[in-house]
């Protein structure tokens, strides 16, 4: 397990203005405000307060995000809008999303477990009319995207479609509950997070490290793999940032004075880079991942609890 602190910001000047995409609720599309940028120089860019460990000359082909509010309201940023669930009335509140493997569409996941497709995502069956022990905290799906797994914060696991059952920390006494999961680039395993950083690992999922041992300034919110499976990060809830395995540093938001707390985090397909959002639909840029907007301007309904990227 390997920590690394921010490096310092290199001066930079120069302002040039930057449309964020827009908000998208109950199929109503609105503008968002613009916000000023920092022109890229070598080794940084950065956004409006935004942060980011460094920028490429040429931004990598093929990025955007995806960002879902607690209501279901998804907002875009160089990605599609497929739908959202902003406008129906939801039992439980939406607590994560998973893209489909060729970006055509999403699944939106509430704590009841309730799932919500959108795009060419294809509905496997959901828990939300099953009595659970406790809420659904995350979702991952298959390399087909045809099926997914749900996790609830006591580390049950439910399967669906393809998705094949490998284990559960259910039966285990958690010294924190689970926040979060992901699934191998095979898919025949994943990984369970808790919210002290303890890793669970099933199927093909290799344990790389965690921060369970160490005292967190703040918790654990989620975790994100490494491209070939061979490592992952893990984000806390202030922007901190832990590498495992063959995952890079590429920055943090740990020393920031954050608005509101980090909810989550998303990859570039080349895992050189990461996104970092906050509840208040903020987003953090580290290693090559480009800002394409985000919620923070906005005047949101309700919290951001997630974030996706394109593949």
């Amino acid at each position: 397990m390997k920590l690394s602190a921010p490096s310092r910001r290199p001066l930079v000047s120069g302002l040039a203005a930057l449309g964020v995409g827009a908000l998208i609720a109950g199929g109503v599309v609105l503008p968002s405000n613009r916000l000023a940028a920092v022109s890229c120089t070598p080794g940084y860019s950065g956004y409006s307060g935004y942060s980011s460990f460094g920028c490429p000359s040429t931004p990598p082909a093929q990025q955007g995000y995806w960002e879902v509010a607690s209501d279901g309201g998804v907002f875009t940023f160089a990605a599609p809008f497929y739908g959202s669930a902003a406008a129906l009335p939801l039992n439980k509140p939406v607590v994560g999303m998973a893209v489909t493997p060729d970006n055509g569409g999403y699944w939106l996941v509430a704590s009841d477990g309730g799932i919500f497709t959108y795009g060419d995502a294809l509905f496997k069956g959901s828990t939300g009319g099953t009595p659970l022990n406790k809420p659904v905290v995350g979702m991952a799906r298959t390399p087909s995207g045809a099926g997914y797994w749900l996790v609830a914060s006591d580390g049950g696991v439910f399967t669906f479609g393809d998705a094949k059952f490998y284990g559960s920390a259910a039966v285990l006494p958690l010294n924190k509950p689970v926040v979060g999961m992901a699934a191998t680039p095979s898919g025949k395993g994943y990984w369970l997070v808790a919210a002290d950083g303890g890793i669970f690992t099933y199927g093909d999922a290799v344990y790389h490290g965690s921060t369970g041992m160490l005292k967190l300034n703040k918790p654990v919110v989620g975790m994100a793999p490494t491209p070939d499976g061979g490592g992952y990060w893990l984000v806390a809830s202030d922007g901190g940032i832990f590498t495992e395995g063959d995952a890079g540093f590429h920055g943090s938001a740990a020393s920031l004075l954050l608005a509101k707390p980090v909810v989550g985090m998303a990859t570039t397909p080349d895992g050189d880079g990461y996104w970092l959002a906050a509840s208040d639909g903020g987003i953090f840029t580290e290693g090559d991942a480009a800002f394409k907007g985000s919620g923070a301007s906005l005047g949101l309904n309700k919290p951001v609890v997630g974030v996706a990227a394109l593949g």
